[in-house]
């Protein structure tokens, strides 16, 4: 699967482990491409640019699902909303992802490197990947009203 990563400052936050460099690496791990789509320091940055680029990556074909990361995942999941066939959640427990994933047709997790422990975010991560899309008429038809 290729994915597309991206943050703004709180990635790369410490104290170390560093999530973004982190979360990349693990998925790498598990045999997933990432496309890196910034940014790359501590330096203050704009959440919604590294959103925007995560989108493009997955409305462009060029990756399959994103992770975005920020301070709390709310901002950084608000600004990947506003563009139309992107279905962000900011979760926070394995149940939230799941049903973000089996309900919802998730393409995006937000994480928040201020809200969770990294292997939390790992374990999010590992289940919104294995996690399938129920389908079927209910769920389709209100992710269909989104857009």
């Amino acid at each position: 699967m290729i994915i597309a990563v991206g943050s703004d400052h709180a990635g790369y936050e410490a104290p170390e482990p560093l999530y973004k460099p982190s979360i990349i690496s693990y998925l790498e791990s598990l045999g997933h491409v990432v496309i890196d789509c910034g940014t790359s320091g501590t330096e203050s940055v704009d959440y919604p640019d590294f959103a925007d680029a995560v989108c493009e990556a997955i409305l462009n074909g060029r990756a399959d699902c994103g992770v975005l990361i920020c301070g709390t995942g709310i901002g950084i999941g608000m600004a990947a909303n506003r563009h139309r066939g992107i279905r962000a959640a900011t979760c926070t427990t394995t149940e939230m992802v799941r049903l973000a994933r089996a309900h919802n047709d998730a393409n995006i997790l937000a994480v928040g490197r201020r809200i969770l422990p990294l292997n939390q975010c790992f374990e999010l991560i590992s289940l919104f990947l294995s996690t399938p899309f129920e389908g079927g008429e209910r769920h389709s038809r209100r992710i269909g009203k989104m857009g």
